[in-house]
């Protein structure tokens, strides 16, 4: 059984230089490629605890196009990818990721065994296997795969109970100044951006900075 731990940052009690508050979005490449990021963080003995945030909340249901992905910034990615052992085929369009990440915020909830699972399905469902995450039956079909209650799933997504969730857990970024996707929380440092691994593994070995008198 995986360790239960705070949900979000207001709920943490006593010390918690150990956790790890990461937000995430589902179509953020640079997300994607995080994921070994946070791996690393786990492998030096943190915590990590994965918080959906929606980026681009003004992307139609149909998704936006974007066409090939050509660039210096792509071509880094892509090597970060395959350095991570992560496939990478660009998706052709951007999908509105708020059904899926819904769906993740309330699983680690009231599934969280099983809420990696489907966190990464979804990840893998958008940047290798070209399927349609803001479809709600792409996202029912992964949580199936992941062993989640499809039952009380459909009823949370279509209540908006999961969506709350995601709004909780957005709101709880903003107020320590989330702004974009990743960000890490790490013993009270705010890091934004996909780090070079020695980096990431040089601010989790680092002493936390002293609180303010």
């Amino acid at each position: 059984m995986a360790e239960t731990l705070p949900t979000l940052p207001d709920e943490a009690r006593g010390s918690v230089d150990s956790l790890v508050w990461h937000w995430y979005d589902l179509i953020c490449p640079f997300c994607y490629v995080g994921q070994d990021r946070t791996r690393l963080l786990e492998e030096l003995s943190l915590r990590v605890v994965e918080i959906g945030f929606e980026i681009h909340p003004e992307t139609p249901a149909t998704g936006r196009y974007v066409g090939p992905r050509r660039g210096a910034m792509y071509d880094n990615l892509e090597r970060e990818a395959e350095l991570a052992g992560l496939p990478l085929r660009w998706p052709d369009r951007i999908a509105n990721s708020r059904c899926a990440l819904s769906a993740v915020e309330w699983a680690r909830r009231a599934a969280p065994d099983q809420a990696p699972a489907l966190r990464a399905g979804l990840f893998r469902a958008h940047f290798a296997l070209g399927e349609d995450i803001a479809d709600e039956a792409t996202v029912l079909r992964h949580a199936a795969e992941a062993r989640i209650a499809i039952d009380r799933l459909v009823e949370a997504l279509a209540d908006g109970s999961a969506d709350e969730l995601l709004r909780r857990g957005e709101r709880a970024g903003r107020l320590l100044g989330v702004r974009a996707t990743p960000t890490w929380r790490v013993k009270g440092r705010l890091v934004q951006g996909l780090l070079p691994r020695d980096e990431m593994a040089r601010l989790a070995r680092a002493q936390p900075p002293p609180a303010a008198p």
